[in-house]
């Protein structure tokens, strides 16, 4: 359902998977990157929140930017964070990773569409399973879209893509499409990272662009 919000001049309207609406300034129109080499070891990136798990900038040997990486080292169901207010609608969103550890699973994930901490979309990459995968996260449960099968190894820099376009998600690894779905549950928001109960990963070099207004 779609109900129309006024917040101030400008409103970007959500299609929502349990009624309600939400408001937030106009889409992003310039690209943004973070290689968390400015910020403090120890610290969040500035503009991060978190919803989920243990995050902090650290000093990682062999970070594609160096010195350092955002890892991801605690456990929850689904650790994740936004990285800035910044509104998206069609995004590509790239970054790079390492699957260092986990015994119960072992993710590294983008999610895209955020409209808060219980609501977006997840491509995930599985170092366990060797599948790259799309799903929803909507009313703060998981539902799976599509599967795709890659080898996925543990412990190498590796680069996770999504090109979101309208209602058309696909998903890449080291810039080989494996996954691709329609959805139409949500419309545009933030972006963040993602991984999955007790998986250690490390992310470095974020690049978000928008689509370009035809």
């Amino acid at each position: 359902m779609r109900r129309r919000a006024v917040c101030g001049s400008i409103c970007i309207m959500v299609a929502l998977t349990a009624g309600g609406s939400t408001c937030w300034a106009a889409e992003a129109t310039k690209a943004s990157q973070w290689t968390f080499d400015k910020e403090q070891a120890g610290k969040l990136p500035a503009g991060a929140t978190v919803f989920a798990g243990k995050w902090a900038v650290q000093g990682v040997p062999g970070a594609p930017s160096a010195p350092n990486a955002l890892c991801q080292t605690g456990y929850s169901d689904y650790p994740a964070l936004s990285l800035g207010d910044k509104v998206y609608g069609d995004v590509t969103i790239a970054t790079q990773f390492k699957a260092i550890s986990g015994s119960s699973d072992r993710a590294a994930g983008i999610i895209f569409r955020i409209r808060d901490k219980d609501n977006y979309y997840i491509l995930r990459a599985n170092a366990l399973e060797d599948n790259i995968n799309i799903y929803t996260y909507a009313g703060g449960r998981r539902r799976s879209i599509r599967e795709g099968s890659a080898k996925v190894p543990s412990g190498t820099w590796q680069e996770l893509r999504v090109e979101v376009q309208g209602n058309r998600i696909r998903g890449f690894l080291n810039n080989k499409q494996v996954v691709e779905a329609i959805d139409d549950t949500f419309k545009a928001g933030k972006v963040g990272l993602w991984t999955k109960a007790d998986s250690v990963t490390c992310f470095d070099n974020v690049r978000v662009n928008p689509a370009k207004p035809e």
